[in-house]
């Protein structure tokens, strides 16, 4: 899997979305179901969510050409699609120097059943099902019409596949969510269930976070991804912007 590394690799969580706000709101008002109009695909981001972006975008306008991204790799999601858009716009990047490309491996875990559900609601509504997620473990644990981590892990070994076959010595951004960061943390770092388990209890990944990879030489020549930075948030404090850290809608209870 690793015959060719991009140069860099920067994954990043979205800004915060419109459906972070409402599920708060759902959580602190004690309610069952998250109130939204949207499809989760369709869930814009919030004003804040794009301050967060464009904060992004300027430090990225920051580096040297010979630094910024020259590939976006993006979820389709409407809150994904706009951070990658107002960081190349604020960042300068015109679409000779960067190609965006919509990937679906990215998008979201799907929750299914249990889509726009707070916590309280899942216990209320599908007390067994929560008794089985504490019991298995979010890692395995995949919800009537929904997805486990593995799952997600699964699709995101033919995206890091395709990442290495077509972008070898690039420097590549992702754009995408919390569960897509930390499952391709899982891989890169070659974690196993518990460690990246161990991460994610530490806290939720904040909105427009950075961790990053740069491609290393080792001892018999072998060519590795070394972890740079985990959950960046300079550009965000430089620019006086707020730090946000909701889990993306719908929350379930973590174990």
């Amino acid at each position: 899997m690793n015959a060719g590394w991009p140069g860099q690799l920067w994954i990043v969580r979205h800004g915060q979305s419109a459906g972070n706000v409402a599920r708060d709101a759902a959580e602190s008002g004690g309610l069952a179901v998250i109130d939204l109009a949207w499809r989760d695909i369709d869930v814009p981001l919030s004003d804040l969510g794009v301050q967060q972006s464009r904060a992004l975008g300027d430090w990225f306008a920051k580096l040297s050409p010979d630094d910024q991204p020259e590939v976006i790799l993006c979820s389709p999601y409407e809150r994904a699609r706009q951070t990658a858009a107002l960081v190349a716009e604020c960042a300068r990047m015109s679409s000779a120097a960067a190609t965006l490309r919509l990937d679906e491996r990215l998008r979201e875990k799907e929750f299914g059943i249990l889509d726009r559900l707070t916590k309280f609601g899942i216990q209320q509504k599908h007390p067994d099902l929560n008794e089985q997620r504490l019991h298995v473990g979010k890692f395995y644990f995949r919800p009537p019409g929904g997805e486990s981590w593995c799952d997600v892990i699964l699709r995101l070994r033919s995206l890091i596949e395709m990442i290495t076959r077509e972008y070898a010595q690039r420097r590549v951004l992702v754009v995408a969510h919390q569960v897509i960061v930390n499952c391709m943390r899982y891989l890169l770092e070659r974690l196993d269930e518990k460690q990246i388990l161990d991460i994610d209890r530490k806290g939720d990944v904040p909105n427009c976070a950075i961790t990053s990879y740069r491609a290393a030489r080792v001892r018999g020549g072998e060519e590795v991804l070394q972890l740079d930075l985990v959950n960046f948030l300079a550009p965000l404090r430089e620019a006086a912007t707020p730090v946000t850290r909701a889990p993306d809608v719908p929350s379930a209870a973590k174990p």
